[in-house]
């Protein structure tokens, strides 16, 4: 039961793991393009084989930064039941959108074929490998490279009066938050069970259970960040932040010519998975 309330630990999303591999060394306004480049593509692919490559290239990017692999399928866990309900509800109700290749089932509105079974199991592998992608780049960028990261790509759109300073800071901190509720989560559960409530009896696969007993911790959750965003605002204003205002930056990054040749590889791996002809 107690691996039912190590939440944080199966957060890998919006934390910081400074291990000193080239990937933390890279710019980091290049790591970002390159993650919007490989997960555009694999949004977009359809292959078997070509999500194959992408979940491998995920796996080797964990190896390359030099973060556990095993601490990055931790990141996937609490995913699980989202992916089979999503798998279950694209299998059902989708296949006549996907009526092509061989049929299994035709059954009133049930139409199972080659080509519905294709797209549960294809976006069932997108969504781990954006979940990959998305931990390697926070695991490692921290939240204040990601801020003038995204600033910095941004700011030609300055010009059209597009709030870019507000729009990635915006992002930032909704990155950061996702530990933190999960740290305040654990603590609720735990208290909740120490007086009696009903938190991991279940199996896993047990998705509409393991959703009641979420329950009486939802409007607690909810004030809590609540709270935390007021504290935020009080912070924000104790420091004078004017939203909209000229702003400098301490931090100026610099790419070298080893971040413009990772940038050609990525761009490289993209179009591969754009556009190269996968046999199946």
């Amino acid at each position: 039961m107690s691996s039912e309330f190590d939440i944080s630990r199966n957060i890998t999303i919006g934390q910081y793991v400074p291990t000193g591999s080239f990937i933390h060394r890279l710019d980091p306004r290049i790591k970002l393009l390159i993650f919007v480049f490989l997960v555009v593509a694999i949004a977009l692919n359809t292959s078997y084989i070509g999500n194959a490559v992408g979940l491998i290239l995920s796996l080797y990017l964990f190896w390359a930064s030099k973060i556990p692999i095993s601490y990055g399928l931790s990141g996937v866990k609490p995913a699980i039941p989202f992916i089979i309900i999503l798998a279950v509800l694209q299998l059902l109700f989708q296949g006549q959108l996907f009526s092509g290749g061989k049929v299994f089932v035709d059954y009133g509105f049930i139409l199972i074929t080659s080509e519905s079974i294709r797209l549960v199991i294809v976006s069932a592998v997108r969504f781990i490998e954006i979940i990959f992608l998305s931990s390697v780049l926070t695991l490692s960028t921290s939240t204040t490279e990601l801020t003038h990261s995204i600033q910095s790509l941004l700011s030609p759109l300055k010009k059209m009066n597009f709030p870019v300073h507000e729009i990635s800071l915006i992002t930032t901190i909704s990155i950061r938050f996702v530990p933190t509720f999960a740290i305040e989560m654990e603590k609720m559960m735990k208290a909740q069970a120490s007086r009696g409530a009903d938190f991991g009896s279940g199996s896993w696969w047990r998705i509409i259970q393991r959703t009641k007993e979420m329950f009486p911790i939802i409007i607690p959750l909810f004030n809590i960040a609540l709270a935390r965003a007021e504290d935020l605002i009080l912070a924000m204003e104790a420091r004078c932040y004017t939203p909209g205002g000229e702003r400098s930056t301490y931090s100026v990054y610099k790419a070298v010519t080893k971040d413009y040749l990772i940038l050609l590889v990525g761009l490289l791996l993209t179009l591969l998975l754009l556009f190269y002809p996968f046999p199946i």
